[in-house]
């Protein structure tokens, strides 16, 4: 059985289903290709707010959240600050300042913008809830996915009905940090080699969320999945990233909307 559907044209990783679960979202990480934005922000940059032609964002959105069977204008979105605030949004639109947000809400989509940090999508594997937090180092370090996590008990989810997806990052490959970053860390989660040190974020990041009362088989990462082929870092081709691109680069979005996922579609493949 899959665990991703894979979508080239335009690019994304959406969850296929886990077994035996009653609710599956539309959960799914874009990725760089099939949009229409030129260089750098090439090709399907998310964001406005990085210097790319407005129009060329929005006609890469409304591609995106087509092929998802979603449309624009049900999309809350929040201003990020590498914090721990989760946000619930009663409507579409500008939800606030804060880099987590969830819902029940049937009619929203839930975005948040990475390139480099970990978008953890999260959802109840029973009914409609679902939160999607964006986790650079300060944000995981915060509490950010707890939080988001703590948001959906509020709304009546138990943590152990509770599936997550972590989508690409930079990876431990690329993710070198100074001792001040390191020692926030579990020395678990850090890695020396070649007078390098390095941060696992993800698993970091999957640790919380066990702790929080998600079961270790409730976590799926894409990274691991993938074998290894999701640092945003290491992937010019499929990925943004802010530090390789020393900042003048794109975005991408962890979207997530609390209506069953859709059958595979013909521009779709599972793996």
């Amino acid at each position: 059985m899959s665990r991703w559907i894979l979508s080239t044209t335009p690019g994304y990783l959406r969850v296929a289903p886990f077994a035996g679960d009653a609710f599956t979202p539309i959960a799914a990480f874009s990725t760089r290709a099939g949009g229409t934005s030129g260089a750098p922000y090439d090709s399907l940059n998310l964001s406005e707010g990085v210097g790319d032609d407005t129009q060329a964002v929005r006609a890469n959105r409304a591609l995106l959240l087509d092929a998802l069977q979603l449309a624009p204008e049900q999309v809350a979105y929040a201003t990020q600050v590498h914090g721990a605030t989760c946000l619930v949004p009663q409507g579409p639109g500008w939800a606030g300042t804060g880099d987590a947000l969830a819902t029940r809400h049937d009619d929203l989509v839930l975005a948040v913008g990475t390139a480099d940090c970990l978008a953890v999508l999260l959802w109840d594997s029973t009914r409609p809830a679902v939160a999607a937090a964006h986790a650079g180092w300060r944000g995981a370090v915060a509490g950010v996915v707890p939080r988001a996590v703590s948001a959906l008990a509020a709304l009546g989810s138990d943590p152990l009905n509770l599936r997550a997806a972590l989508g690409p990052r930079i990876g431990p490959c690329c993710f070198e940090v100074g001792p001040e970053v390191a020692e926030r860390f579990a020395p678990e989660d850090v890695r020396h080699q070649g007078g390098r040190r390095t941060v696992d974020l993800a698993q970091a990041v999957t640790r919380q969320l066990v702790l929080a009362g998600l079961g270790p088989a409730s976590v799926r990462d894409a990274a691991l999945d993938l074998e290894g082929r999701a640092c945003t870092a290491c992937d010019p081709a499929r990925y943004y990233s802010h530090r390789r691109d020393h900042g003048r680069t794109g975005r991408s979005w962890g979207i997530l909307a609390p209506r069953a996922a859709t059958p595979l579609a013909d521009h779709e493949r599972g793996f």
